[in-house]
């Protein structure tokens, strides 16, 4: 089941997929047809930061979590418009761009890569993204 708010024509969603939000945000919220994705850590259906695991594990577990986000709000991959992919070494990008090409498929939504200096958890990489509802 899916936790939502409504506020006005905004509905706030959390994914009964993983852990609740750790701050005070949501997983997602829908508002005009369009989804909105809050930033997507490497963060276990348990709560469980994963930055101590090698990077593809903790890529493939933000796609996960971008997935059930993407459920929990009734939208899909396929509706992805733009994907913000935030990466703290770029020498890890050919090795992500990789993985994300075999979970996106032919779907080429528009797509920024920020190199950044850190990320909370000390995790490795992060994604938001903003799909159609």
């Amino acid at each position: 089941m899916n936790q939502s708010t409504a506020i006005k024509d905004i509905s706030c969603i959390n994914s009964s997929e993983l852990s609740k939000p750790g701050g005070h945000y949501s997983h997602a919220c829908v508002s005009g047809g369009m989804v909105y994705l809050s930033g997507q850590l490497p963060i276990n259906p348990e709560g469980v930061p994963l930055a101590d695991r090698p990077f593809a594990e903790q890529a493939e577990q933000v796609l996960f979590n971008i997935d059930a986000c993407l459920r929990a709000s009734g939208s899909n991959r396929d509706k992805l418009v733009q994907v913000r992919i935030y990466i703290v070494d770029m020498a890890q990008w050919p090795e992500f761009n990789r993985i994300y090409s075999q979970w996106i498929g032919e779907h080429r939504p528009a797509r920024i890569v920020a190199g950044v200096a850190s990320l909370h958890f000390n995790a490795a990489l992060e994604i938001e993204a903003l799909a159609v509802a």
